[in-house]
């Protein structure tokens, strides 16, 4: 049994349920933010927000299917947890600092586009 085929699997399902969730979240809480930032533009704070949204998927993901070329072979199912279990720590650390990023962003920059 390969054991890495397993891996693959159960880490892209966890970090894609995580992604997606957490996309959600922040889609929905992010368009009461963003319009506080450009009040009287509730087009176009809808817009930015499902533009993040939509990046955010993109990034997050595609850096998930990268990761799986980097992963050893997995020769027990000790060593498979460990794995998993690091690789979606990875993901989770990555999707924080990308939040604080766009909050960031968003607070510093957005009125100077406008």
């Amino acid at each position: 049994m390969n054991l890495n085929i397993i891996g693959y699997t159960i880490y892209l399902l966890i970090t894609t349920i995580i992604i997606i969730k957490v996309g959600k979240i922040c889609y929905n809480n992010g368009n009461i933010f963003v319009s506080e930032l450009l009040p009287n533009h509730e087009d176009l704070c809808h817009k930015i927000n499902q533009i993040l949204l939509v990046g955010y998927y993109l990034l997050n993901l595609g850096y998930c299917a990268m990761t799986l070329i980097s992963w050893e072979k997995i020769l027990s199912f000790h060593q498979l947890i460990e794995i998993i279990a690091f690789k979606s720590a990875v993901i989770i650390c990555t999707i924080a600092m990308m939040h604080y990023f766009n909050i960031i962003l968003l607070t510093k920059y957005i009125k100077k586009l406008i």
